[in-house]
Order: structure tokens, then sequence, then C-alpha cells
């Protein structure tokens, strides 16, 4: 029994030891976890965080630069709407102006066209009145000349019934032609 107790004794002893707390070690073990912790923040959380704060500042500034891109664009919207609604009602304006210098035209010519016509009746009048003047001095010369040759005929010779009657004839088919 000598070898196995000894062993057995061993084993409790090295099992002691694994479980047992001795202070040099836990002391050294908390200090290498505070080294460990200091030195992880320092190399790898601030530059992470120095990294993602940028990365955030980045994105903010994005959004910012965004909606500023949005209002401006809202802007140059209303400013197209309210150029649009302005050109339609110089479109309907022009178009209006225009209908009435049309119409102020057409109610002149119109008038011109009535003046023309007024005066071309007048001017037709006054030809025909003129005409009408002139054929009835016409008929009175022709009718005088006519009057004369019957009066130096009947002056000529001495006139009987008959050739009074013929000479009237005479007188009434030449005036009738």
């Amino acid at each position: 029994m000598g070898i196995q107790a000894l062993m057995a004794v061993t084993a409790v002893t090295e099992t002691q030891d694994l479980v047992t707390l001795v202070p040099w070690t836990f002391i050294i073990t908390i200090c290498n976890l505070f080294i460990q912790v200091f030195l992880i923040k320092k190399f790898l959380f601030k530059p992470i965080n120095n990294i993602l704060e940028k990365r955030q500042n980045l994105a903010d500034k994005v959004i910012k630069e965004a909606r500023e891109a949005k209002e401006e664009a809202d802007s140059l919207k209303d400013q197209y709407e309210s150029s649009l609604t302005n050109a339609h009602a110089e479109a309907a304006q022009i178009v209006q102006d225009a209908q009435k210098e049309a119409q102020t035209k057409a109610d002149a010519l119109v008038q011109d066209a009535q003046k023309q016509a007024t005066d071309i009746k007048a001017k037709a009048a006054a030809d025909i009145e003129q005409e009408k003047k002139k054929a009835i001095n016409e008929a009175k010369d022709e009718i005088g000349g006519l009057a004369m040759d019957i009066a130096g005929k009947v002056v000529e010779k001495e006139i009987n019934e008959n050739d009074h009657k013929k000479l009237i004839e005479d007188f009434i088919s030449k005036v009738g032609a």
C-alpha cells in the first residue's frame, strides 16, 4: 500500500493545487486582466470608436446634404410651377389680346368695305344721273334738230293735210327710233 497511497496523496495535492487560491497568482492574474483591458481599450476600442464616429459624421453629412438638396429641389419645383402658371396666364392674355385685335381689324375692314360700297353706290347713282341728263340733252338736241328740219320743210312747202300727217308720222318714227 505504500506506492498507491503515495500516488493518491500526490494526486490529491495536485488536485488541491488546482483548486486552491494562491494570493500572488491571483494578484498577477488580476493585474494581467487589467493590463489586457487597458490595451484592448486603447488600441482596439478607441480606433474602432473613432472609425465609427467618422462614419457617423459622414452619414450625417450625407443626410444633411440630401435634405438641403431636397429643399432646393422643392424650391425649384415651386418656382417652376409658378413660372408655368404665369406662362399659362400670359399665353391666355396674348390669345385674348390677339382675338381683340383681330376683331378690331375685322370691324375696321367691314366698315371700310361698307364705306367703299356706299361710295361706289353714290358714284354709280351720280354716273346714272349724269348719263340720264346726257341722254335727255341728246334727246332734246335731236328733237330740236328734227323740229328744225320739219320747220324748214314746212316753210319750204305749203303743207296740206296729207303732208302734215306724213311729217308727223316721220317725226314720230324718227323720235321712236
